[in-house]
């Protein structure tokens, strides 16, 4: 859809034996400046809940695509993968998700 923030890109590496991972997600976006921008991604287990969210806390209209971090997401024992999606300010959750696996 025109105007959706797409997910393109994960990277995700355990930071211990504890269950926690950090995610390095790529976006790509239609940013316009601060009326219209993608303003958070999120992971999600496959069921749907919401496992981590990165608020993104500027437009990135001259850094396209970009890439932002987010340490410490707990995914509990027996999800083998999960789906990250960018939000689009105006346009909602309406880009192409990235499934990845976990374990």
């Amino acid at each position: 859809m025109t105007g959706c923030a797409d997910v393109i890109g994960v990277e995700i590496v355990a930071d211990g034996d504890d269950g926690s991972f950090t995610f390095r997600v790529t976006v790509a976006s239609p940013d316009e400046g601060w009326d219209k921008y993608a303003d958070e991604w999120v992971v999600r287990s496959p069921d749907g809940a919401t496992l981590g969210t990165r608020t993104l806390a500027h437009p990135h209209v001259d850094e396209q695509p970009f890439t932002r971090s987010l340490s410490d997401v707990r995914i509990p024992a027996g999800i083998a993968s999960v789906v990250v999606a960018a939000r689009d300010s105006v346009a909602g959750y309406c880009g192409a998700e990235f499934e990845v696996a976990v374990r």
